[in-house]
């Protein structure tokens, strides 16, 4: 086997692009012979396997355009091969036929530089300088973009329109008649000269889009008739959007007026189905215009390079929420001392920084608790007796930094899902860290591992069952009916409906900002509601007795805790956040710190139970989550949330809320104190900081 011992993707990407050098040089062969046949197979099936892999296989093509190998270099030997092939077939007439047939081809070509040239005006005067959502952009006479094989697909609009030519071609070296290749080359050059004069449409002041001035003046208009108070801020990769995504629903609750203010274009799309207008600035000095307007704080669920950008802006406070807390010390970052203050679940977290000496000021640590983590039912007993217990496993992802105390899966991740399966009353719930294996091969080899061992032990259920045995813990093996599957697909075509908006095929950025410039009222509630409808349809459709991978972003890691009895995790903010619940947790230990050290240098784990690399603590960890008479950590648990989220009354997103107000306060009195200075006292430094922007280069367009 020539492809034996490689992973079924590469193997069909080798073997995709074995067949289309192959055809190449079958090609070539039928060109020189001449053979007619094997000439007109081998450049009909190139074509036909490159249209092919531009849609299944481009990944594959944009590694071929790296070696310059690109769609345009590949068509043009094509059709070359094809007019040399030409001129060794009899019975066609090479100074004035083939001059004909060349001539042609290369008006073709040049017909598709035109329309690229036209392609890339039209998408430069669509890159508006502010993109929105939630917005009313009707001021700027929007219009709908141009279809997507004329303005975006330049490889598919090449391939299609060389249909017709080499059709035309092949056909003349079958036939030896020129007529049929003046015929598919004038098919072509007629669809290719069309499509660029109706492409040109939208260089028409009629479709074209506002510049970049008008746009930058109608979105400080925009500011000063919405008036926005409070804000998030966000910067980040593809993804990272939940990072942002977890602060939406509390910063929409927050008194004021709410703003969304994102750098890269792909994240608008990113963000979850929300009623808060959303505005992106991928550039500088666009940023600088929140300076001007009634915006007074922001709230920074992240870190990143382009931070230090909008802290620039003298007018806005600015807050520090993080995304999770968790005693890695990526939860005490020394940027953090550029924010006005920092904002804390609760003490463990204001300690954590000041143990970290890393120049946060304790007077700006503000303990807010953790508002978003009021999905999260609390403790309602032990499991049923005889029952089965249902055990979260989720453990983090290996990090940076190398660590391998990081995350269980490597050096202990497949023990703890043998202790459990073995344990025929635990059903267990997978829930890997998105990033897993991202940086050490290891972690992901080992995460497969493991799921093949969970598939293993349901597959070994359901044949005991077939056999006439119990399975599944002595409760069978059967699966919910009809009606559960049923009831699933409608709440999550309900779901998709309203959390999701449908673009038309083509649409680009300007006009989805069109499609998105109303949001409708109780949109965002009627998601919450049909989400929480999903889960309940969800687990109701699941078999009790069976374990669950779970890499989906849905059911989220809330819902996973509430239907959990025990959670098993590594040291990251899944353990903060679980407290909420007060339900029994462990903690994996793959450090190498005894067990003291480990809750000595995480205070977090100190409620749970802690296990080694060997795992061998769970059979205790079930017991004392079945009975409560050995469950010794209760008091230790309520005691520790506590510590880490801050009291319970008033709830946190009152005091969310208030250190909002406060903090708006404080932009409000800096703003006085200015006000009554005058601008002759003001240093000239702001003024050396405006010239800087302007000399300051440009961010990238877009992604």
């Amino acid at each position: 086997m020539p492809f034996a011992g490689i992973a079924p993707r590469r193997a069909v990407q080798l073997m995709a692009l074995t067949t289309l050098l192959a055809a190449y040089c079958a090609q070539l062969v039928g060109a020189l012979k001449p053979n007619v046949p094997l000439l007109v197979a081998a450049a009909a099936g190139g074509l036909a396997l490159d249209l092919y892999l531009q849609h299944r296989q481009p990944g594959l093509l944009s590694l071929l355009s790296r070696v310059r190998f690109d769609v345009m270099v590949r068509q043009l030997l094509r059709d070359m091969l094809i007019l040399f092939g030409l001129l060794q077939i009899d019975g066609i007439e090479p100074l004035r036929e083939q001059s004909a047939l060349t001539v042609m081809l290369l008006s073709s070509y040049l017909v598709h530089f035109l329309i690229q040239g036209v392609t890339i005006m039209v998408r430069r005067d669509r890159t508006v300088p502010v993109v929105t959502r939630n917005v009313d952009v009707s001021a700027l006479g929007l219009a709908p973009a141009p279809p997507r094989i004329l303005a975006r697909r330049s490889s598919h609009r090449l391939l299609y329109l060389s249909v017709p030519v080499t059709v035309g071609l092949l056909t003349t070296a079958a036939t030896a008649d020129a007529v049929w290749g003046v015929l598919g080359l004038g098919i072509s050059l007629a669809l290719s000269g069309g499509g660029a004069l109706y492409l040109a449409t939208w260089l028409l002041p009629a479709k074209r889009t506002a510049d970049d001035q008008r746009v930058r003046e109608w979105f400080a208009a925009w500011l000063q008739e919405y008036q926005p108070t409070v804000g998030l801020y966000f910067s980040g990769g593809a993804t990272s959007a939940y990072q942002a995504n977890m602060w939406v629903s509390t910063l929409a609750a927050l008194d004021g007026k709410p703003l969304i203010v994102l750098r890269e274009r792909f994240m608008v799309q990113k963000i979850t189905a929300t009623d808060v207008p959303i505005v992106c600035l991928p550039k500088v000095a666009d940023l600088m215009l929140l300076e001007h307007s009634t915006l007074k704080m922001l709230l920074h669920p992240a870190n990143s390079g382009k931070t230090s950008q909008v802290l620039r802006i003298p007018t806005i406070k600015h807050a520090f929420t993080n995304h999770g807390e968790s005693d890695k010390l990526s939860s005490c970052n020394p940027y953090a001392k550029a924010y006005d203050e920092v904002w804390v679940a609760g003490p463990a977290a204001r300690a954590r920084y000041q143990l970290a000496d890393i120049g946060v000021d304790d007077r700006d640590v503000v303990e807010v608790g953790r508002p978003q983590l009021a999905p999260i039912r609390p403790y309602a007993g032990p499991p049923p007796a005889g029952g089965l217990t249902t055990v979260l496993y989720a453990p983090t992802w290996e990090g940076w930094d190398g660590n391998p105390g990081n995350t269980s899966v490597v050096l202990a991740g497949e023990n703890i899902v043998r202790e459990l399966l073995a344990d025929p009353q635990v059903r267990l719930l997978y829930k890997p860290h998105p990033l897993t294996g991202s940086v050490d091969p290891r972690a992901g080899e080992a995460n497969k591992r493991i799921q093949a061992m969970i598939t293993e032990a349901n597959a070994a259920m359901v044949a005991e069952a077939a056999a006439g045995g119990q399975g599944a813990g002595g409760r069978g093996a059967e699966r919910p009916g009809p009606e559960a599957a049923a009831e699933l697909a409608r709440v999550q075509a309900e779901l998709d409906e309203l959390a999701t908006t449908t673009f038309r095929t083509g649409a680009d950025e300007v006009e989805r900002m069109l499609v998105q410039s109303s949001p409708e009222a109780g949109r965002a509630e009627a998601v919450q509601a049909a989400t929480a409808a999903w889960e309940e349809a969800y687990w109701a459709s699941l078999p009790a007795w069976e374990h669950q991978i779970i890499t989906d972003s849905r059911p989220g890691i809330y819902a996973c805790f509430n239907v959990a009895d025990v959670l098993i995790s590594d040291v990251s903010s899944v353990i903060s956040d679980y407290l909420t619940s007060e339900k029994p947790y462990a903690v994996a230990n793959t450090s190498g710190m005894t067990e003291a050290e480990f809750k000595a240098e995480f205070p977090t784990v100190r409620a749970g139970t802690i296990l080694g690399p060997r795992a061998k603590q769970i059979p205790a960890l079930l017991e004392a989550v079945r009975d409560p008479e050995h469950d010794t950590l209760v008091r230790a648990r309520a005691e520790l949330k506590e510590h880490l989220l801050g009291p319970s009354e008033p709830p946190s997103l009152v005091r969310f809320n208030a250190a909002a107000v406060a903090l708006c306060a404080k932009a409000d009195a800096r703003a006085a104190r200015i006000e009554a200075r005058g601008e002759s006292d003001i240093p000239s430094q702001r003024r050396d900081a405006a010239e800087e922007l302007e000399l300051e280069p440009e961010e990238p367009a877009g992604v």
